[in-house]
């Protein structure tokens, strides 16, 4: 007799809960088995990703891209990568569209993100962001939560594209995105235009809160009980999911940037998004950690209090009021993402330039 197949963790979770599984990559080998094996309705695409697929599956994309270069004869090493991240886009939204039909557009979405460089551009952010919307019905478009970005997320959503707000860490920026959507959505109900088939969500980046309080700790040289640094990402998704039910705002909150279990475990139950890696997605399958509702589970308090007593910056990430709009730019795991995502777009460049310009000494 065959042993039965044993469901997945994650798999229990998305059937047994409110709680949904995008995958952190657009690779069409890894997106294709997240959803046989785990029941994912999502996936994300940006440069960093694009960077990592193309290394990992280099001999599927070497021929497609050496095509693209001769097909645009007169478009630039920037340009070409760009098209390059929006094949790959729409080869994956392709794989989700049979959810998007069925769930009308709330999952089943493709997310790509606007160039980071581009951070203080609303106006750029939104001409981008149009032409991201047009590659596939079931594109959402990532736009970064700094100050420009508010901006290019209220007209974005007028004109009916779904966003996913990113570079999000804090809870005044989840506030601020939530405030941009809601004046997006309610402008095109005033021009009676259609809402129903929008799926808006708003990332934190749960681990990269963590990271950088550690990072501020050394900095400042403080000590704080290692445990505490685990649970900042989590104190703030949990106090914004709250809040987002408490005020009925129309976008769901999605978590990202996985450091240990706790950014999936403790967001069970909760109607939000669980976005990690495939890698992380086989590490929880094969843990021991039960499927059960943590999301309204609060965060221990003596936690909290070392946090906020020892560090400004959680103090400033964990209350409304802790940062205006104008000051979501210098935070300082804004300005780290921001510095690395506009990283991985320069290097994705230059492999693109060592396709079209070969080195004549190699």
């Amino acid at each position: 007799m065959k042993a039965e197949k044993t469901e997945s963790r994650l798999r229990e979770m998305t059937r047994t809960t409110p709680t949904v599984l995008w995958n952190d990559s657009c690779s069409l080998q890894e997106l294709a088995a997240s959803i046989e094996v785990n029941g994912t309705v999502g996936a994300t695409c940006n440069p960093v990703i694009v960077l990592t697929v193309l290394k990992k599956e280099w001999s599927l994309w070497k021929d497609r891209i050496a095509q693209i270069i001769r097909e645009m004869p007169a478009a630039s090493d920037s340009q070409i990568a760009w098209r390059v991240v929006e094949e790959m886009s729409i080869k994956a939204a392709l794989l989700l569209k049979p959810v998007f039909d069925r769930e009308n557009g709330k999952n089943g979405r493709l997310s790509i993100q606007t160039d980071p460089c581009l951070y203080r551009d609303a106006r750029g952010i939104v001409e981008q962001a149009v032409r991201f919307d047009a590659l596939a019905p079931n594109m959402i478009v990532k736009i970064p939560a700094t100050q420009a970005g508010m901006e290019a997320i209220e007209e974005a959503t007028r004109r009916g594209i779904s966003i996913n707000a990113t570079v999000s860490f804090t809870l005044p920026q989840a506030i601020a995105v939530a405030e941009a959507v809601e004046r997006g959505l309610s402008l095109r109900e005033k021009e009676k235009k259609d809402i129903g088939r929008m799926g808006p969500v708003c990332t934190l980046m749960v681990g990269r809160l963590d990271d950088w309080l550690r990072v501020a700790a050394e900095k400042q040289h403080v000590i704080a009980d290692p445990r505490v640094f685990d649970w900042a990402g989590v104190a703030v998704m949990k106090k914004a999911y709250q809040i987002y039910r408490q005020r009925g705002y129309r976008l769901r909150l999605l978590s990202a940037a996985f450091r240990n279990h706790l950014h999936w475990s403790e967001f069970i139950g909760g109607d939000v998004v669980i976005s990690p890696p495939f890698e992380w997605q086989n590490k929880f399958n094969a843990s021991d950690v039960t499927v059960e509702a943590r999301m309204d589970r609060p965060v221990d308090g003596r936690v909290l209090e070392e946090l906020e007593r020892k560090f400004e910056d959680f103090r400033r990430a964990y209350s409304e009021k802790g940062m205006t709009a104008e000051e979501f730019d210098a935070f300082g795991a804004t300005r780290r993402t921001l510095r690395q995502f506009s990283k991985a777009v320069d290097d994705l460049v230059a492999l693109i330039r060592d396709q079209m310009i070969p080195d004549p000494d190699k």
